[in-house]
Order: structure tokens, then C-alpha cells, then sequence
């Protein structure tokens, strides 16, 4: 649950953002997509939802039946029906949204499946909101606060759900046991055993696991600077730096929610201490 000011300010933010409901999305997103339908009139129709906006969303749906007849006779007045999963391991969180059909393309090379473009006619339930807000947010920051280091101390491990600070690294596909030093958006230090010189600038993939929900991501990229550790002249401090395309979604979530929490934290000290 968030706040009412939060709902407005994603609003706001990304009114004019667009995202395409990938594979990915659609997983984290947790939208049923069995559920979701086009509804004109009293009947409803199976789609697809392409991609989708606060203002509008792109269907895919098939005309071989009499859909196109029934957008004619509601003057293309539709309601597109959306269901995602509960988080809290509830009933689906179903709602409809109302729009209006104002047009079409080809899909594919199908003559019988379009792309429909539906207009919403009122600004979208607070919860659809919610949703996508959290993830538009995250590519967002991603993007803009890459550098931003979390340490991982027992404090930030539990705000960030890491089950443990020992993980494994793998380096050119050879598992090694590796110790947490900090995360971002785009990297990770880690302390490892290992000689630095033949460390750097090898590929390797770091595998970090969440908890509440339980979830593991493979975070590759490569090698890109060392430290010494002090006093340990048989660990060495590596940074490896993800490879921005394939970064999880998941993830950029996990990393945004503990960067807005400690903000949140961090405001009422400020006001405090201006008192």
C-alpha cells in the first residue's frame, strides 16, 4: 500500500511513458493474462495486452469474429478488463478500465489478428497505477542513479531482503565463493580470494538471492577495477559492472524500494534537525 501523494506523483512523472508488456514485465508485473479481456457491450473478447500507458494501451486481438460489428454498434465504447496476482497471496486483483477503440493496425502477418489502440476516457484506477508506476520508476532510476552504492551492512541486508552477504561468483563459468561488499543498479563489490591480475577484465556473473518473495538473480557483466584488502594480502576487492541491457527488472525494483525507503527515512531527520 502507498500513499495517495505517491499514486499522483507516479502520475505526474510518467503520464507519457509507455511500457511494452515483455515476458519479463508480464512476470514481474504479475498480470494474469489468461483474465484479461476486451469488453464491448455485454460480450468480451480474449486479447493481448501489447503495451499500455496512463493514457492509453495497445491490444492484440483477433476480428475473425464479430468484434469489429459489435465496436460499431458501441460507437467503439469498450472497458478492457485487467487481473494480476495478489502479492499478498490473496483473490486477483481484478478491475476494468474504460476506453475508447480509435484504431487499428496489422499484427504480424495474420489478416485476422490487429493491434488496437484504446484511449482510456478517465484516468486509470489508482491501483493500475501503483503497478505500473513501480516499474516505470525503477527503469527510471536505473538510468538516472546508477552510481549509488548501497553498503551492505546487517541494516541495509535486512531493508534489501539479501538472504546472506556469502554468495557465489562465477568467472568464466568456474564458481567462486565471494562476500557482498556493496550493490547498485550497475555493480557490485565484491571480496573474494584470488590474485587481482588474473581477475580483471574477465566475464563473470554474480548471483544474488532475495527474500519476501524468494527469488535468485544472475547478475553478469565483467571485472573492471580491484582494491586491496587490508591486511588480507590473500583476498582482493573486485567490482564487477552489470551489463546494463540484461539487467533484471526484478532487480532494478529490489534496489529502487531501498533507495525510496531510506529516503523516506532520511526526510523526517532533516525536518527535524531544521526545527
Amino acid at each position: 500500500m502507498i500513499t495517495s501523494q505517491k499514486i499522483t506523483s507516479y502520475y505526474d512523472r510518467f503520464k507519457d511513458l509507455e511500457l511494452t508488456f515483455t515476458k519479463e514485465l508480464v512476470q514481474v508485473s504479475g498480470l494474469i493474462t489468461q483474465e484479461v479481456c476486451l469488453k464491448c457491450g455485454s460480450d468480451f473478447w480474449p486479447c493481448i495486452i501489447y503495451s499500455a500507458s496512463f493514457q492509453h494501451v495497445k491490444i492484440v486481438a483477433s476480428i475473425k469474429t464479430e468484434l469489429l460489428k459489435r465496436l460499431e454498434e458501441m460507437n467503439n465504447t469498450v472497458s478492457l478488463r485487467f487481473c494480476f496476482k495478489n502479492p499478498d497471496g490473496g483473490s486477483p486483483i481484478t478491475f476494468l478500465v474504460s476506453a475508447r477503440s480509435t484504431g487499428l493496425s496489422p499484427y504480424g502477418k495474420s489478416e485476422n489478428v490487429v493491434l488496437f489502440t484504446l484511449q482510456f476516457t478517465q484516468r486509470p484506477p489508482d491501483v493500475l497505477i501503483e503497478i505500473m508506476g513501480r516499474l516505470l520508476e525503477a527503469n527510471f532510476n536505473f538510468a538516472k542513479r546508477k552510481g549509488e552504492r548501497i553498503l551492505i551492512t546487517q541494516d541495509s541486508q535486512r531493508k534489501l531482503k539479501v538472504l546472506a552477504k556469502e554468495g557465489a561468483v562465477f568467472i568464466e563459468s568456474v564458481p567462486r565463493h565471494c562476500i557482498l561488499r556493496d550493490l547498485s543498479f550497475s555493480g557490485s563489490k565484491l571480496i573474494m580470494m584470488g590474485i587481482a591480475k588474473f581477475l580483471l577484465n574477465k566475464n563473470g556473473a554474480l548471483r544474488i538471492d532475495f527474500d519476501e518473495p524468494r527469488e535468485s538473480f544472475l547478475m553478469r557483466g565483467k571485472f573492471i577495477r580491484s582494491e586491496m584488502v587490508e591486511g588480507r594480502k590473500d583476498l582482493v576487492a573486485l567490482v564487477i559492472q552489470f551489463e546494463d541491457a540484461i539487467v533484471p527488472l526484478g532487480y532494478k525494483i529490489r534496489i529502487n524500494e531501498y533507495l525510496n525507503q531510506v529516503r523516506l527515512e532520511i526526510v523526517p531527520e532533516l525536518n527535524a534537525t531544521s526545527n
